[in-house]
């Protein structure tokens, strides 16, 4: 009753309700898009086949067609790295909130190029609308968070941190879901499959538009008190809200004479030093963890386990994978705030590593022991319970809580381009890993998710609750730097006063700073 009242007290519906449809619309696709090509696999090898017999007069090896549909599968992860490096120049143009609004035109120009593939003959169209949605996809990933870090109170930053990661994982459920033979998994639906990214695209724009944009970019990058105070006032409930003003003025007061730094000016600024090492380690080893791997493909990765055909695709979603990303990325979300950031990471890179080495043993004695192949799958359930529960969604919030508001679009672009590349080194060379390593391919992602847990227990403070200027401060103090609190310009000395519950601004203030200092 006392976190249900605490909820209430803070989550107001304004802040609930962005929080969701943004995640809605830009996490769950990223999920929907990971999941959409592991059902019509087969479907969209066979129309690649068919296209170059047409045009060419034979068709190609088993290999070549593997190596064509890798790159399908990874080129998502492509666009998403040439997305991630816009997100800085974006932000500063557009704001956040403007850069999810804008980048929505790119959702339906790939969709309609996959939807109408078939219907012109031409596996390009694929391959192009896979690109684009996957550079929506780069920007969305990192500005969503961003967006919701910046507008949710301290203590529930955790919270609405994670929301995008369930979003994630029920985009993966949706995916599964609708790939079924009963619904889309006909050979002729998978054009339609594929497109069905224009739908919520289509709604979040209709909605998203009528929020305010984030109080700390209002104020920080616009220099625009009232409407941070309206803003504020939106996201809010009814309380004073003048101490969280004075604290992003206080942040504000130590960046007055610093402009938003550039990546190279990010990786050349001692005082970061290991916040960068942190999150090149947390969003590497996100993807090198091996979950694309089994989101990309699952149903392969089943029947190499010796799991019949028909029983596949009923394993790999209600009865299986696609209950347990949910559930395990609610118990993450709703338990981040009582147990912290580095519980949820510890744990769950330690639990993806055992079940990775698990997968391995499994396969290795399946020919001698029968019951072994069940064993693979529940490691691939664990796998995918153990990245939603934590992995999923907290390297992110981690990007935004480890840096100061002038070195955030930067971090963001560092986490973004080492996220999705190692996302295309997964899709693109796990299937070649599997066939020359056959099960200790495995033991790989096993080393990365245990060298994460260790990194993450030695290196990383606890987050929970702590300011941003605080964890500044903190990391400051292990990079051997110190910040400089440089005093606000007299335009800046914005003082507040309490009126209604809410903070409005005191007018007679700076002219009397002003007269003062003459």
């Amino acid at each position: 009753m006392v976190v249900c009242h605490l909820f209430l007290q803070h989550l107001t519906s304004s802040l609930l309700a962005v929080a969701f449809l943004s995640s809605f619309r830009s996490s769950m696709l990223y999920g929907y898009n990971l999941a959409v090509v592991n059902s019509p696999a087969e479907y969209i090898k066979d129309f690649y086949n068919q296209t170059i017999v047409r045009r060419n007069g034979s068709g190609v090896d088993e290999e070549t067609l593997t190596l064509i549909y890798s790159v399908t599968v990874s080129i998502f992860a492509i666009g998403g790295l040439v997305g991630s490096l816009t997100v800085g120049m974006q932000v500063t143009r557009f704001g956040i909130r403007g850069t999810l609004v804008h980048s929505t035109v790119l959702v339906f120009i790939a969709g309609g190029r996959m939807g109408f593939s078939r219907l012109c003959g031409s596996p390009e169209m694929i391959i192009i609308g896979r690109f684009i949605i996957g550079i929506r996809s780069g920007i969305s990933l990192s500005v969503v968070p961003m967006y919701l870090g910046e507008i949710a109170p301290k203590n529930f930053r955790g919270f609405l941190g994670l929301v995008p990661s369930i979003f994630i994982c029920i985009g993966v459920f949706i995916a599964q879901i609708l790939g079924l033979h009963e619904i889309l998994g006909k050979e002729e639906h998978w054009p339609l499959f594929l497109s069905l990214v224009v739908v919520p695209t289509f709604i979040q724009l209709l909605l998203l538009p009528w929020f305010p944009e984030s109080p700390r970019y209002l104020l920080m990058e616009k220099r625009n008190i009232h409407a941070t105070i309206t803003a504020l006032k939106w996201y809010r409930a009814k309380c004073n809200i003048q101490a969280e003003v004075e604290e992003m003025q206080e942040e504000q007061r130590s960046l007055s004479s610093i402009e938003t730094v550039s990546v190279l000016q990010l990786f050349s600024d001692p005082s970061v030093r290991r916040q960068i090492v942190t999150v090149l380690v947390v969003n590497a080893g996100m993807q090198l963890s091996g979950i694309n791997a089994i989101w990309f493909y699952t149903n392969a990765i089943f029947e190499n386990a010796g799991i019949p055909a028909h029983q596949i695709q009923y394993t790999t979603t209600t009865v299986g994978t696609g209950a347990i990303e949910v559930i395990a990325g609610l118990i993450g979300c709703f338990t981040i705030e009582r147990v912290g950031r580095r519980p949820l990471m510890i744990g769950g890179f330690s639990f993806m590593g055992i079940c990775c080495a698990g997968i391995t043993f499994s396969l290795l004695l399946q020919g001698h022991v029968s019951f072994m192949r069940y064993v693979s799958v529940a490691c691939v359930v664990g796998i995918i319970a153990g990245f939603c529960i934590g992995p999923a969604g907290v390297p992110f919030l981690m990007t935004g809580e480890l840096f100061k508001q002038s070195h955030r679009p930067s971090a963001y672009i560092v986490g973004g381009f080492v996220n999705w590349i190692s996302n295309f080194t997964v899709g693109f060379v796990f299937p070649f890993l599997q066939m020359s390593a056959g099960a200790f391919c495995y033991l790989v992602f096993c080393g990365v998710c245990v060298g994460v847990a260790a990194y993450v227990f030695f290196i990383i403070p606890e987050t929970k609750n702590k300011p941003f200027v605080e964890i500044s401060q903190m990391f400051a103090s292990r990079n051997a730097c110190e910040i400089e609190n440089q005093p606000l310009g007299t335009t800046d000395q914005l003082r507040l006063k309490k009126m209604n519950g809410y903070g409005a601004l005191v007018p007679g203030d700076v002219e009397k700073k002003d007269r003062t200092e003459k």
